[in-house]
């Protein structure tokens, strides 16, 4: 679903990404490992055409999608949640995901807004609370919700975990289960937890200092190993 091959990106005299590349797939979670500063966040806003590319491609279902604008990207069906949620604070519950349903006819809409409810029974409690009211982990809930009720082809999670609440993690890591689960999404979550991702994903990419030191499916990672380059 998602290709990213050789991706090198500079800010300034930086070589902030040294030749990553990375492949999800329909109905998979791949998950992006790494400590805070080697890159993650970076690549996440390449794929989504918020950064430039200095050299390589990102290809979306078989198509160049290197030098579309994030809108673009968007429409064709990427969906991202960045690292501090960015919810519109002075909107409701309900307003926030009105914009994620802005592309939905009525009928649609009101299918896809169930099954949100049906992952997240606590937003449909706080409909009329302003996003800026709620907890960072009842607002992590609203951002994925947001996204998901655009029926994304592909997710794109930044750290969903970071300075949650253990049970609403645990709510998270249901909901990316489910998602899994049905078959119909490509997940790319980017992690520093490695016990949390081992329960979820498929396939893992480790990253330091701007490039991928290890790749592989959860059989052939070594979790001492990735911790390694996960400890501070």
């Amino acid at each position: 679903m998602l290709q990213v091959n050789e991706l090198n990106q500079y800010y300034g005299a930086a070589h902030t990404l040294r030749g990553v590349s990375l492949d999800v797939q329909k109905g998979k979670v791949l998950s992006l490992l790494g400590r805070n500063g080697v890159g993650k966040t970076t690549l996440l806003k390449c794929l989504m055409g918020v950064l430039p590319v200095a050299k390589g491609n990102v290809m979306f279902e078989g198509h160049d999608i290197t030098k579309l604008k994030p809108h673009q990207r968007a429409k064709l069906g990427i969906a991202y949640v960045p690292q501090g949620r960015e919810i519109f604070a002075r909107l409701t519950v309900e307003e926030n995901m009105l914009m994620g349903m802005a592309t939905l006819s009525g009928r649609r809409a009101s299918s896809i807004k169930g099954e949100v409810y049906e992952l997240f029974p606590v937003l449909k409690e706080m409909l009329h609370r302003r996003g800026g009211d709620l907890s960072g982990g009842q607002q992590q809930q609203l951002a994925i919700a947001r996204a998901l009720l655009a029926e994304p082809k592909l997710i794109i999670l930044d750290e969903p975990t970071e300075g949650i609440q253990p049970s609403i993690i645990k709510d998270i890591g249901r909901v990316i289960s489910l998602l899994r689960q049905r078959g119909d999404i490509g997940i790319l979550l980017c992690e520093q937890y490695f016990d949390f991702a081992r329960e979820l994903a498929d396939t893992f990419v480790v990253m330091s200092r701007g490039e991928v030191v290890a790749a592989g499916t959860q059989d052939q990672m070594d979790g001492e190993d990735v911790k390694k380059h996960l400890a501070v």
